[in-house]
């Protein structure tokens, strides 16, 4: 406009030099002449949006972000604050008036290794990843727990959750069980190398010697059971949806859950459902094909037999089947022949009820007791117990037993 005002170029030559129409150089050039050097400052510059939040409101979201939703990250604050308190922001906006307050990321993020990335499978039930978290779910003042949790490969979804006082057998056994009666079977599974999923143990059996393999761990025999092929991972960076997923269910379920006030296993588990559909309606993806991958039960196959605790073992002479201090009886034969000296396939639900079959025949139950955790492991130098009793070690707590145990 200086060049302009001195007859050095004209007007139409200084709109090109700023990138602006002549029409719009016009009006700077009349505004420069009024105003100076001023005019070339827009009128709005120093004064306050129209389109500002208001300080009231600013003010409430700040109120509920220290007094209610302190745990929840910028992300998960700005939807409860859309579903619970009617307020429509955006995630930025809610970053800047927490940040502007002092209020720091609740993760700080850095960094990571390069690693190559695995691409999902193509379709829905071709791979299943589960794994364990323990975790003080419920609060740093309470006893930690652990979230067992299953997600489907191609979509990332959650297919089941749930709390547990540890990771071990029940926990795998029981997602097993809602992934196959709710969806169906894998093809796959994909897992760490936990005790419950891995046989780690130096012990072989003569059988084991002959055959030139070990057998597998309860949850490995229910997946040989129903034909999935299990996968273990070398590291945890292999399987990382699963493990990002529980970063994920740390950060949110964790303030859920203390936002619920929930402080028991029970609680925490009526709590899951509604938190899943939720999470798979915000998190899932479409898988590449829309054909499933998910094989139907077969109908001569016993779900609730096939996923359970197995316990091979000998009748005694008394017509008992001993395992640990839990003795069953056995029932005589058509015709009262005995069973004694009959090798049997003793089977604990996940209701904790027993049945024992002898030659895929029911021959005996019994009422409900606790789910424990077997021993995984008899060691080679072990004093060998009388033939009805070989099998006892199986059935020896290895852990705790579970308190405040959910049903079903």
């Amino acid at each position: 406009m200086s060049l302009v005002e001195a007859g050095k170029i004209t007007l139409k030559e200084a709109a090109e030099k700023i990138g602006l129409s002549y029409r719009q150089a016009k009006r700077i050039w009349k505004r420069v002449r009024e105003a100076g050097v001023k005019g070339v400052i827009h009128g709005n510059s120093g004064n306050p949006s129209n389109h500002r939040i208001p300080k009231e409101l600013r003010q409430k979201v700040l109120e509920l972000s220290q007094k209610c939703y302190g745990e929840f990250n910028d992300t998960h604050f700005t939807e409860m604050l859309t579903e619970r308190e009617k307020i429509g922001l955006s995630r930025e906006t809610v970053r800047k008036i927490r940040r502007a307050a002092g209020m720091g990321p609740k993760r700080k993020r850095r960094g990571q290794k390069h690693r190559k990335r695995r691409e999902r499978k193509a379709q829905e039930g071709w791979m299943v990843l589960w794994d364990g978290s323990p975790h003080p779910w419920f609060g740093p003042d309470l006893p930690p727990c652990c979230l067992m949790a299953a997600i489907d490969d191609a979509t990332g979804g959650i297919l089941a959750a749930r709390f547990f006082a540890f990771e071990g057998t029940e926990g795998y056994l029981w997602l097993l069980r809602q992934i196959v009666t709710r969806y169906g079977i894998p093809i796959s599974i994909y897992q760490d190398r936990h005790g419950s999923l891995k046989r780690n143990d130096d012990h072989w059996t003569l059988e084991e010697e002959l055959a030139g393999r070990q057998e597998p761990t309860q949850v490995g025999q229910a997946l040989r059971t129903l034909g999935i092929q299990p996968i273990f991972a070398l590291s945890p960076q292999a399987k990382g949806r699963i493990e990002r997923l529980f970063g994920t269910l740390q950060d949110r379920l964790g303030a859920e859950l203390g936002l619920a006030k929930v402080t028991t296993l029970a609680q925490g588990n009526a709590l899951l459902p509604a938190f899943i559909r939720r999470f798979n309606h915000r998190f899932a993806v479409a898988p590449c094909q829309a054909e499933k991958a998910w094989r139907p039960i077969p109908k001569t196959l016993d779900v609730d037999r096939a996923i359970s605790f197995h316990y091979p073992a000998k009748v005694g002479l008394d017509n008992t089947v001993r395992l640990g201090e839990l003795l069953l009886d056995i029932p005589p034969r058509p015709l009262g022949r005995s069973y004694a000296k009959a090798r049997v396939e003793v089977r604990q639900l996940l209701n904790g009820s027993w049945k024992v079959y002898h030659q895929d025949r029911l021959i005996a139950k019994h009422p409900s007791t606790t789910l424990q955790e077997p021993i995984r492991a008899q060691r080679r130098n072990r004093p060998q117990a009388p033939e009805a009793n070989s099998y006892n070690w199986v059935y020896q707590a290895s852990a705790q037993p579970i308190h405040d145990k959910p049903s079903g």
